[in-house]
């Protein structure tokens, strides 16, 4: 891997499981099924996981059930929340922030919408010099 930053220390980073997203996604099931597995592993390594959240005005608004995490998938206490509005998860967020105090330099993508939201935010990771694994 080409990197521009020291160490190897990895965080999972869980993006947009929530029910108005996983509404619209094909094969939803297997989807959640394969980010849960994800994210025990994560766990069971001591890897952090980071949980992302989007909320938009018309289609996802903050706080109604659409915005809500799927059941099958739920941040565990004391993992991080990152709330974002735009696609990118790094976008306006305090991301960056939380990687920067774990130490993180390889960031491993997991969620839904990779055509929008998974996609920009390996973008972001990548154009911030982290190391990617989606």
């Amino acid at each position: 891997m080409a990197t521009i930053r020291e160490g190897n220390k990895q965080a999972l980073l869980v993006v947009d499981v929530q029910v108005g997203v996983m509404q619209t996604v094909w094969d939803a099931a297997r989807v959640i099924h394969n980010v849960a597995k994800a994210v025990e592993k994560a766990r069971q390594q001591g890897v952090p996981v980071i949980w992302v959240q989007h909320s938009h005005e018309e289609e996802i608004p903050y706080g109604t059930p659409a915005w809500q995490w799927v059941a099958e998938l739920c941040p565990a206490e004391g993992e991080a929340r990152v709330y974002k509005q735009f696609n990118s998860s790094f976008e306006q967020t305090n991301l960056e922030e939380i990687l920067a105090d774990l130490g993180i330099t390889h960031v491993i993508l997991a969620g839904a919408a990779s055509n929008w939201c998974i996609r920009s935010t390996a973008y972001g990771a990548l154009d911030r010099g982290y190391d990617l694994t989606l």
